[in-house]
């Protein structure tokens, strides 16, 4: 299953694939040929890896927060948040490598009351200035019990932010959204009163790993 977010770029790939192999046709050695078809190839059998879509199953809970991007936890750590929750907080920091399904995928339900989109620079996404300067997408959502935070962040590589939502939508826990085309990273900011449950190195799946919960349960 492919997403739909990456249609029009699979298509485009298509077509240069095929067109690299059409033109291969016309070369009478045999290297130059043969190298010619194995790139054409590699963009296109890349490109269907890149935009694979699996379904997930989302965990059927109340007062939790899972992850909105498949990776590896950065870092955990408190924060002052300004913007959207107004107070201390926990963010977790997810980076996305090339290799990642790069579908992203509502965090928590409840209603979209804050959304931004800021231009900016392309820092390497595992920099932590990349989450204040880099090309972002912010977006918050108030459910029945908190406010929740995250962020898309554009990285080095990416180049492409796609956020199919909108202020004032209701959203659901572990519907897709939208996604950052060829590798960055995700933040998720939490109410200081919420407990982490993963830990920086720890690999994360979109719509499945739970990153925070409200109560004090282990």
């Amino acid at each position: 299953m492919f997403t739909k977010y990456g249609y029009s770029t699979l298509a485009k790939i298509s077509v240069l694939s095929i067109a690299l192999t059409l033109l291969s046709l016309l070369i009478s050695n045999d290297f130059f040929k043969t190298f010619i078809i194995l790139i054409a190839l590699f963009l296109l059998i890349f490109s269907m890896y890149f935009f694979r879509d699996p379904d997930r199953a989302t965990p059927d809970r109340k007062n939790v927060v899972i992850s909105p991007a498949d990776g590896k936890v950065l870092f955990v750590k408190n924060v002052y948040d300004n913007k959207f929750i107004q107070g201390e907080a926990k963010q977790i920091s997810i980076f996305m490598s090339p290799l990642n399904v790069h579908v992203n995928r509502i965090p928590i339900s409840g209603k979209v009351s804050y959304l931004k989109y800021f231009r900016g620079k392309f820092f390497a996404a595992f920099d932590d200035k990349a989450s204040q300067e880099n090309e972002r997408v912010e977006i918050g959502i108030t459910s029945d019990s908190a406010k929740i935070l995250f962020t898309q962040v554009a990285g080095y590589i990416a180049r492409r932010i796609v956020c199919s939502i909108k202020e004032g939508d209701q959203v659901k826990m572990g519907e897709r959204f939208g996604m950052i085309k060829f590798g960055s990273r995700v933040d998720v900011v939490a109410p200081q009163d919420w407990f982490e449950k993963v830990k920086a190195g720890e690999t994360v799946y979109a719509g499945k790993t739970i990153l925070f919960e409200q109560t004090a349960v282990r």
